[in-house]
């Protein structure tokens, strides 16, 4: 607090300010992880629509594609819900995506992922229905 005092003269101000910005990032991203969910969610009610139709064989083969795809994102959702029970998770997870990404591999779910990288990996494969 006497740093602030010498530094600014309205520190309350500053601290109020911090506190208002903190709150806005921190609902910024459980809005962000809110829509990753509910899009993962849906995803995954289709794939288990078009695993039903695969079994009585009406499925296509961009459906049955599009449903491996999301089959993978379900097995790393589930892979990182191992490391979410561990001891100190909010630095492991953080390092192991840093890590996977280095060495070419992505951890997160496609719905995680930032929105530029979706779109790359959807236009190199123009074949599947997303």
């Amino acid at each position: 607090m006497n740093v602030l005092t010498r530094l600014h003269k309205a520190p309350i101000r500053v601290l109020r300010i911090q506190r208002r910005k903190t709150l806005v990032r921190f609902r910024f991203s459980m809005i962000r992880l809110r829509t990753a969910l509910a899009q993962e969610t849906d995803e995954t009610r289709r794939m288990l629509v078009i695993y039903q139709r695969s079994l009585q064989g009406k499925a296509t083969e961009a459906e049955l594609r599009f449903a491996n795809h999301q089959l993978v994102d379900v097995l790393r959702a589930t892979g990182l819900g191992v490391f979410a029970v561990l001891p100190f998770a909010p630095i492991t997870i953080p390092i192991l995506i840093k890590l996977g990404r280095k060495i070419g591999i992505e951890v997160l779910p496609s719905s995680f992922q930032p929105r530029a990288d979706r779109v790359k990996r959807i236009k190199a494969e123009p074949d599947d229905v997303v």
